[in-house]
């Protein structure tokens, strides 16, 4: 039976390559996207299907379930990778309203998303959640002196994608036990939209960690963080 999988802001970059990887192994992977124009044209150039979805709207979520349940009765993999950069002001030069526009779609969203898509996810013989978090969110890299992360000081991106990771993490508790498995990874700093297409690192090199996470095997490992190398420390 074909697997059925969901990918959050799949309509370019990362999204976009871990819906046509998860494709080209054989999944029914859906383009979800809040833009219908930029969605609809995305999955038509992938030969899929697309499903209208704003990650901090709750009508849009729960009008996202109803037509894949009704379409597939179940869904057995959610990429949860929907996100936005917003401000990289200083943590001192943050304010509350930049900061709370990059939760609601960073965290808030994929707590909303996943909390209405779990009955679905539970009903398959194997559900996978990935989330797609960052380096850039592990305490323990941006506490290491003399390293990139260290670098790096700034405040809302990094702080939605630790908490994110914690989200993860207590999902995977939750779930312990039963058939589904929920993860973090990180792409990498990859050539998108966010990053002014500026690294070497190409968007489809950045999808392959979620892919592989989203087709682990009942063997697999949940409740943590990868790269292309393996466990990020959290």
């Amino acid at each position: 039976m074909t697997q059925i999988a969901l990918v959050t802001g799949a309509n370019k970059g990362i999204g976009f390559e871990i819906a046509r990887l998860l494709l080209a192994d054989g999944v029914k992977a859906i383009i979800g996207a809040r833009s219908a124009e930029l969605g609809e044209a995305a999955a038509s150039s992938l030969g899929t299907s697309f499903v209208q979805l704003d990650v901090t709207d709750q009508a849009s979520i729960e009008a996202a379930v109803k037509q894949i349940e009704a379409e597939h009765g179940a869904l057995d993999i959610l990429v949860n990778n929907a996100g936005i950069g917003g401000t990289w002001a200083a943590p001192s030069e943050t304010t509350l309203d930049s900061m709370r526009e990059v939760f609601d779609t960073n965290l808030f969203g994929v707590v909303a998303v996943t909390n209405a898509f779990l009955p679905l996810v539970r009903k398959a013989p194997a559900g996978r959640i990935v989330n797609v978090s960052s380096e850039v969110g592990s305490l323990a890299l941006a506490g290491e002196p003399g390293t990139p992360m260290w670098d790096i000081k700034t405040l809302a991106y990094p702080a939605s994608k630790t908490a994110l990771n914690m989200v993860t993490l207590q999902y995977a508790k939750e779930l312990n036990g039963t058939a589904v498995k929920v993860n973090a990874v990180t792409p990498g700093y990859c050539a998108t939209d966010m990053t002014g297409h500026q690294p070497e690192r190409t968007a489809a090199q950045g999808a392959a960690i979620a892919v592989k996470m989203a087709l682990l095997s009942a063997d697999g490992p949940t409740g943590a963080f990868f790269d292309d190398n393996g466990v990020v420390a959290w």
